[in-house]
C-alpha cells in the first residue's frame, strides 16, 4: 500500500478524533448555562447541540482556509503530513488533560499552537508564515476582551430595563430565550470550531499533493460536521458543571445574555474568517455578565484557573508537538 494513502488514513483519523474530543470538549461550553438554569434538560440540549453544531459546520469554510494557509504553506513543508499528525497528536492529549480537570481550555490553542511547534520542530522557526501566524494569536487575545465588553453590556442594559420586573415571570421569559441562545451559540460553535479540523485535513492534503488549492473538499466537510456532532452528542459534563456553577450563580436573565453576547463575537469571527476560541469567547462573556450582575460575585478564584490555562495552552502544545514530531522523525524519516 501507497506510504502517502497510510498516512493520510492517520491524518484523516486523527483529525476527526480531534473534532470529536472538541465536540464534548467544547461544545459543553455553548449549552452550560442553558443546563444549569434548567432551561433545557441536559439531553435536550446535547441533541440540540449536537444538530446545530452539524449545520453550523456545512455552512463556511473561511475558518478553514485560513488555518490551512495562515501558520504556514503546506506545500513547502518536506513532511507536511508527519507535521499535521504531531500537530493533532499534541493537541489531543491537552485536550483530554484539560478535559479531565473540568478546565475549559482552547482546542483551538491546541491546534494552532500544535500546529506551530510541529512546523518549527520539522523545519524551523523559517517555515512560519510570521504574518498569518501573528493575525490569528491577535484574533485569539482580542476575541475574548470583546466578548468580555458585549457580556457586560448586555447584562448592564438587561438589568435597566427589566429592573422592577416580576422574577418569576422573568425567569420564566428568559428560559425560553436561552433555548434559542444555546441554539444559535451551538450553531456558531459549529461554523468556526469544525473548520479546524477541515483546515488541517485540507493543510496535509496540500502538503501530500494530492490537491494543489486550500477550497476544503466535499468528504472532509460532511466528516468533520459528524465528528463535531458525534463528539457533542457524548455531552462534556465537567466542562458544564465548571462553566454553569463555578463561576458565579447563573439565573435565566445571565445566561441569556452571555450565550447572546458570545454567539455573536463567535459568528461575526467566521464572516471575516478568523479562527477564534469558543471557550475563551463564551468564558470570558460569562465573566462580563457575571461582573455587570455583581462583581464580588464572580468566583474569580476559578477565573484565574481558567486564564491560566488559556496562557499556557499555546506553548505546551507547541512543546508537545514539537517533541512528538522529533520522535515521528527518529522512527520513520
Amino acid at each position: 500500500m501507497d506510504t502517502t494513502f497510510v498516512v493520510m488514513i492517520a491524518v484523516v483519523f486523527l483529525a476527526l478524533a480531534f473534532d470529536f474530543i472538541n465536540g464534548f470538549h467544547d461544545t459543553a461550553n455553548a449549552i452550560a448555562t442553558s443546563v444549569s438554569t434548567r432551561a433545557l434538560k441536559p439531553r435536550v440540549a446535547i441533541i440540540m447541540a449536537a444538530v446545530m453544531n452539524f449545520v453550523g459546520a456545512l455552512s463556511f469554510t473561511g475558518v478553514a482556509k485560513t488555518i490551512g494557509g495562515s501558520v504556514a504553506d503546506p506545500a513547502k513543508l518536506a513532511h507536511g503530513e508527519q507535521i499535521v499528525i504531531a500537530a493533532l497528536l499534541g493537541a489531543i492529549i491537552w485536550n483530554l488533560v484539560t478535559w479531565w480537570f473540568g478546565i475549559p481550555s482552547s482546542s483551538s490553542h491546541a491546534l494552532i499552537g500544535g500546529l506551530a511547534g510541529a512546523v518549527i520542530a520539522a523545519d524551523g522557526f523559517g517555515a512560519i508564515n510570521a504574518g498569518g501566524f501573528t493575525n490569528i494569536i491577535k484574533g485569539l487575545i482580542f476575541s475574548p476582551f470583546i466578548a468580555f465588553a458585549i457580556g457586560f453590556t448586555l447584562m448592564w442594559i438587561l438589568k435597566l430595563i427589566f429592573a422592577n420586573g416580576n422574577p418569576h415571570q422573568l425567569n420564566k421569559g428568559f428560559r425560553t430565550g436561552q433555548i434559542i441562545t444555546a441554539a444559535f451559540q451551538s450553531y456558531t460553535h459549529g461554523t468556526n470550531d469544525a473548520q479546524k479540523a477541515m483546515g488541517i485535513i485540507t493543510f496535509a492534503l496540500v502538503a501530500a499533493g494530492i490537491q494543489d488549492h486550500l477550497e476544503v473538499p466535499l468528504w472532509v466537510k460532511l466528516s468533520a460536521a459528524t465528528a463535531m456532532a458525534l463528539g457533542t452528542s457524548v455531552g462534556g459534563w465537567k466542562i458544564i458543571k465548571t462553566m454553569g456553577t463555578k463561576i458565579f450563580k447563573i439565573e435565566p436573565i445571565n445566561g441569556f445574555a452571555a450565550d447572546l453576547g458570545s454567539a455573536a463575537v463567535i459568528f461575526t469571527a467566521t464572516l471575516i474568517h478568523f479562527p477564534v476560541s469558543t471557550t475563551h469567547v463564551i468564558t470570558s462573556s460569562l465573566l462580563g455578565v457575571g461582573s455587570a450582575k455583581r462583581f464580588a460575585n464572580v468566583k474569580w478564584s476559578m477565573a484565574g484557573r481558567i486564564v491560566i490555562s488559556w496562557i499556557i495552552t499555546i506553548p505546551i502544545a507547541m512543546g508537545l508537538s514539537a517533541v512528538i514530531y522529533k520522535i515521528i522523525e527518529w522512527i520513520f524519516l
